[in-house]
This record gives C-alpha cells, sequence and structure tokens, in this order.
C-alpha cells in the first residue's frame, strides 16, 4: 500500500480543519458577545432598580416624570453601561483581534474610490463645520423663544469637546496603522469626529421631539444616518479603531439624552 500522500491529497483536509477552526472561532465570538450582552443587561437592570429605589425614597416627585420616560432612561443606562463596558475591554487590551479583522475587512470590501466621499463625509464630524452649525442652531432657538432646546444644543456641543479633549489627553491608544493613512494627531480613543455628531444630533433630536413631535421619527433617522456615516468614513480612511467610534457614539448619544432627563426632573 502506498503512504506516499501528495500535496493534492492534503489539501482537503487542510482546508476542512481552517473550516472547523473558523466555525470554533466564530462560535467563541458569539458565545462571548451573548454573555457581555447578559452582563449589560443585568447591569442595566440593576442601575435602574436602584435608581427607583432612591427616587421612591428620597425624591417621589420624580416618579411620574421618570415613568414617563422610562424607556429614555434605560436608553441611558445601556449607552452608559455599554460605553463602559467596551472602554474596559480597550484598557485591557482584549479588543484587539476583534478591531484589526474588522478594520481589514472593512479596507477590502470598501473600494478606495469611494474614498473621496468618506472623506467628505469626515468633514462634517469636524470642529470647524459643527461649532457654526451648533452655535447658529443655538442661536435660532433662542431667538424662537426654545431656552431649554438652545441650552441643550450649546451644552452638548460644548462637553462634547470638553469630553474629547479630556479622555483623548487621560487615554494614549495609538493609531491604526494596517494600511498607509493620512496622520491625525492624538489618541485614537475616542473617535472626535463621531463623538461630536453623535451629541449634536442627539440634541437636535430631542429638540424636534419637543418643539414638532411629528417630525421625530424622520429627524431621528437623519441623526442615525448621519452618526453611521461619520462613525463608518472614519473607519473607512483607517484612522480609528472600530471600538473608538463605538465608545464615541455612545458617549455623544448618552450625553444630550442625560441632560434632557435630569433638566425635566428638575422642573418638577
Amino acid at each position: 500500500m502506498n503512504w506516499n500522500l501528495t500535496e493534492s491529497h492534503w489539501h482537503p483536509f487542510k482546508w476542512n480543519i481552517k473550516q472547523r477552526l473558523c466555525c470554533l472561532i466564530g462560535a467563541r465570538m458569539i458565545f462571548e458577545l451573548i454573555e457581555d450582552i447578559a452582563k449589560l443587561t443585568l447591569i442595566v437592570a440593576c442601575l435602574y432598580f436602584i435608581l427607583g429605589a432612591y427616587v421612591r425614597h428620597n425624591q417621589p416627585k420624580w416618579i411620574d416624570p421618570m415613568d414617563k420616560r422610562r424607556l429614555t432612561i434605560l436608553f441611558v443606562l445601556v449607552l452608559a453601561a455599554s460605553a463602559v463596558k467596551v472602554s474596559e475591554d480597550v484598557f485591557g487590551g482584549e479588543s484587539g483581534p476583534i478591531d484589526s479583522a474588522l478594520l481589514i475587512f472593512i479596507h477590502r470590501h470598501v473600494p478606495n474610490a469611494l474614498n473621496w466621499l468618506f472623506e467628505a463625509v469626515t468633514l462634517t464630524g469636524s470642529l470647524r463645520f459643527l461649532f457654526p452649525l451648533a452655535a447658529l442652531t443655538t442661536i435660532i432657538l433662542l431667538y424662537t423663544k426654545h431656552r431649554l432646546e438652545a441650552l441643550i444644543v450649546a451644552a452638548s456641543a460644548i462637553s462634547s469637546i470638553i469630553v474629547i479633549y479630556v479622555i483623548k489627553t487621560i487615554v494614549s491608544r495609538d493609531r491604526p496603522m494596517l494600511w498607509d493613512t493620512e496622520l491625525y494627531w492624538g489618541s485614537s480613543f475616542p473617535s472626535g469626529h463621531t463623538l461630536a455628531v453623535a451629541a449634536f444630533a442627539t440634541a437636535v433630536v430631542l429638540c424636534v421631539s419637543r418643539i414638532r413631535p411629528a417630525s421625530r421619527n424622520f429627524a431621528l433617522a437623519i441623526a442615525m444616518l448621519w452618526i453611521f456615516l461619520v462613525a463608518i468614513s472614519r473607519l473607512v480612511l483607517g484612522v480609528h479603531w472600530p471600538t473608538d467610534v463605538l465608545v464615541a457614539a455612545c458617549i455623544g448619544a448618552f450625553m444630550p439624552l442625560a441632560l434632557s432627563v435630569v433638566l425635566e426632573l428638575r422642573d418638577t
């Protein structure tokens, strides 16, 4: 019997091993994702229970407003818990493999011919675009006697700049170097463009919801699309890791939502 197997005989066997290995890695990632979701759900439930207990014993006048804003409060807690959990993975070095894999996947499947489009999109998250837009929006809201809405927009825009500067100063994370990209200063974590857009867009949605409730869904759709495109543009251009933009989006949306809840509770 001839035991000398050629390369052609070994090839199917090697491919079978690769398939099994990919399946095992995929199954492990899915299991870890389910585990993380379960942990986040438990954390959010505990935080909401603790907050509810505090309100019932110390601020009973907040009970009705909190019941009306239950979904918003839960979403705020989800955003906060998600930002903390992903940040923990980043600081612990656990996000590296999935960050690299996602970034390489995007780079391989998005044509370089579209880079000009994503460069244009990413400019909408720059300070020189958002600051005048936020200032103009605030002035219009003040002129039309919507002072609370003006406060939400202005505070969200200013706080986003402060948060970006503080976190980037504290956290020193290298930017991706997986392919030749335009150089950017500062830490990669978090994505300043994504955070600023998420903060401003969420603030505008809150204002539209209060001033013209019928247009809320349209404003929400535009805001989500804008945030998504800016976040993706940072990945396509290779200047941020996926976890950078994920945490940035969570923090950016968290700030105006939390601020609006606090202002409403204060007025009760």
